[in-house]
């Protein structure tokens, strides 16, 4: 997106130049990032700190250097510290740019950032595109809806899919544009971040789009949401984040930690860029970095990279019952392509189409990409009732268990039937189910949870995922909670804390949630 301001002023993250009258203006690279950060958040004031963070990527620097950038920009702009007509000094807050801008009218249409709430944040969240069909694009690592448009090629992605029906886009929470919160929550909740985008849109079912880290979101959504989702696309993506015997196509631990270590602590997306996409050329590797400096600080990227080493999507796999099409490029040079069999393998009907070439990001060669994805949407079946979702089942006993069942349905949950006329709980999801049994399960009660395929609205349940939530709740210590193998998995990264029983079956207990 090309900004022009101060009359013959143009700001072109693209091209990394500021013009005056359309002759480029000398500036530094690192004054420039210095600038690039302040414009694209001139909606408040950016602190010295945040602004050291999010340039110099926690390096040391002096304040000293800091304030010689911003002279440097002034300068460069025609500003000065006196009249601070652009860049204005809050002094023991930060800078701020001020300058009115406007966008220059480019070949491609410019959409409003817009927001909704999930969970008490705000997501933002923008669409293009149109037609009768809806596509949600669940993006890898971090995005950032405005700069996204700023390299030519990833912008021909997500014109090209804009072309086949609606394309709404967000930014996942804590990334981008979109509120921070305090720490990155798991899978589950930042999944609710696509219906919340779903509902203010107005989007009853989409294709969700998901490559590379927005995979194993857009797998757990289809699987909870089949009402929602009219097809699946995966792309580069995973079901597991880090290697396991049962998964040996993942990074080690060992690997993934000084991956993330060497990331936060170099701050060098250009060479971050060079190894998701071997064919970056230098302008997009600036733009890479750029977009990424805009996105997140050192310290949200060390807590999502923390985050993805704990997705383990497996057990969701075989609940996925919607068209399916995962793509991958056989030589990745992220993520290795035998994840890609894997998931294709587990989910049913799925399609897989393995591509050539090394590039993980989008960006490489973004039409051999999209040829498969535009075949795909095109071939879609109309929407058919899918009744089955993947569901949590909680099931309380004890001499309280009525009341635990009517406060765990006040806490989100649907009340239900199970066999025997024992009553069981239902949840979206494992985490919110758990962390409700622990805030709600008193004294000689006992509560068991497995997941289970339910019909999203049938009263009465006997899948066997039901009867194992009531056998676990029949087996379970006074006052305690047990969940299944599948649900430690989906636990993962939800910060609850769980211990395994002994025995001879693989069960485990929930004590406590962060």
């Amino acid at each position: 997106m090309v900004l022009a301001f101060d009359g013959d002023l143009e700001f072109d993250p693209a091209l990394f130049e500021v013009r005056r009258a359309g002759i480029p203006v000398p500036l530094e690279p690192q004054a420039f990032d210095v600038l690039a950060y302040l414009v694209s958040h001139r909606d408040r004031v950016v602190a010295k700190e945040e602004l050291m963070d999010g340039v110099w990527g926690g390096r040391f620097v002096s304040e000293t250097a800091v304030t010689s950038r911003i002279k440097q920009v002034r300068r460069a702009l025609g500003d000065d510290g006196h009249s601070q007509r652009m860049i204005r000094t809050l002094h023991g807050r930060g800078y701020r740019f001020v300058a009115p801008v406007e966008a220059r009218s480019e070949p491609r249409p410019v959409e409003p950032i817009r927001y909704t709430v999930s969970d008490g944040l705000h997501i933002a969240y923008q669409v293009t595109g149109g037609g009768d069909l809806d596509i949600v694009l669940i993006s890898g690592f971090v995005s950032h809806l405005e700069l996204d448009w700023a390299d030519p090629r990833h912008a021909h992605f997500l014109h090209r899919l804009g072309s086949y029906g609606r394309l709404i886009r967000f930014d996942k929470r804590g990334t981008g544009m979109s509120d921070r919160p305090s720490g990155l929550p798991d899978l589950e909740t930042r999944m609710h971040d696509v219906l919340a985008v779903m509902d203010a849109v107005g989007s009853r079912r989409a294709v969700l789009v998901g490559y590379s880290e927005g995979g194993p979101m857009a797998i757990l959504c289809a699987a909870t949401h089949p009402e929602r989702v009219t097809g699946l696309v995966l792309y580069g993506s995973y079901a597991k984040r880090v290697w396991t015997k049962d998964y040996p196509w993942a990074q080690t631990q060992e690997v993934w930690r000084t991956y993330t270590d060497q990331l936060v602590n170099r701050w060098d997306w250009e060479a971050d860029m060079r190894l998701r996409c071997p064919s970056a050329d230098v302008p997009m590797q600036r733009w890479w970095a750029q977009r990424m400096r805009a996105s997140a600080t050192p310290s949200t990227v060390r807590a999502l990279l923390d985050m993805n080493a704990q997705v383990d999507v497996r057990d969701a796999l075989p609940a996925v019952r919607v068209p399916t099409l995962v793509l991958h490029r056989v030589g990745d040079a992220l993520i290795d392509v035998g994840g890609a069999h894997f998931i294709a393998e587990r989910i049913p009907g799925a399609q897989l189409e393995l591509l050539e070439g090394a590039d993980h990001f989008v960006s490489g060669n973004p039409d051999q990409i999209l040829d498969p994805i535009e075949r795909f949407v095109r071939e879609l079946p109309s929407p058919a009732d899918r009744p089955l979702a993947l569901a949590a089942v909680t099931a309380p006993t004890g001499p309280g268990a009525g009341e635990l069942a009517s406060s765990l349905a006040a806490a989100g949950g649907r009340r239900c039937s199970g066999p025997g006329g024992r009553t069981v709980v239902v949840f979206d999801g494992p985490a919110t189910a758990v962390r409700a049994g622990l805030a709600l399960l008193h004294g000689v009660d006992r509560l068991g949870v497995a997941i289970a395929e339910v019909p999203r609205d049938a009263a009465e349940l006997d899948a066997y995922g039901v009867q194992a939530a009531i056998a676990l709740a029949d087996q379970a210590a006074p006052g305690s909670l047990w969940i299944t193998p599948g649900v430690r998995d989906l636990l993962a990264g939800s910060g609850v804390v769980i211990e395994a029983i002994d025995g001879a079956e693989p069960i485990f207990r929930a004590v406590a949630a962060q």
